[in-house]
C-alpha cells in the first residue's frame, strides 16, 4: 500500500509539473543565452522560433521594431553582432512571465567597422505553450 501511496504521489507531482506554464530561473537563463546566440548567429527560422509574433524590439537610440523588423534587420541589415557578453545579471519570475536584465558588453561591425556596445538590457519572456518567447525588449544608455 505504501508504494502505491508514493507511485501515486509522484504521478500527481509529475502531471502537474509537465503542465505547469511558469518559468524556471533555468529556463530564462537558457532563452537569455539562446536570444544571445541567435543575435550572433542570426537565422530567421530561429529568430522567429523564439519571439513573439507581436515583439517590441526598442534600441537604445529609441528605435522600436516589430518582429519583422527585427528579424530583417539583423539578417539584412548594416550592423552585425561578433560576441556578445551579459554581466550583472536579474533575473524576476512572475508565473508563466518572466524579466531578464543584465548589462551586455556585445563586439560589432557596421560599414565593415568595428563597433563596441555597452548598454543595458530589459528583456521581457512569457511561457506559451511550454515555449518560452521574448515578448519585448528595450535596451538604454548607460
Amino acid at each position: 500500500m505504501k508504494s502505491y501511496s508514493c507511485l501515486l504521489v509522484f504521478v500527481i507531482f509529475a502531471f502537474h509539473y509537465s503542465f505547469t506554464q511558469d518559468i524556471t530561473k533555468v529556463e530564462l537563463r537558457a532563452a537569455v543565452d539562446y536570444l544571445n546566440e541567435a543575435l550572433v548567429h542570426p537565422k530567421r527560422k530561429v529568430l522567429v522560433d523564439i519571439t513573439s509574433k507581436n515583439l517590441t524590439y526598442g534600441h537604445s537610440s529609441g528605435t522600436l521594431e516589430s518582429r519583422e523588423q527585427f528579424v530583417d534587420a539583423l539578417l539584412n541589415g548594416p550592423f552585425r553582432f561578433l560576441s556578445i557578453n551579459t554581466s550583472e545579471e536579474e533575473l524576476l519570475l512572475y508565473g508563466d512571465t518572466a524579466v531578464a536584465r543584465h548589462i551586455m558588453t556585445a563586439k560589432g561591425s557596421k560599414g565593415g567597422e568595428e563597433v563596441d556596445v555597452n548598454i543595458g538590457i530589459m528583456l521581457v519572456f512569457k511561457k506559451v505553450d511550454g515555449r518560452i518567447l521574448l515578448l519585448a525588449r528595450q535596451a538604454y544608455k548607460l
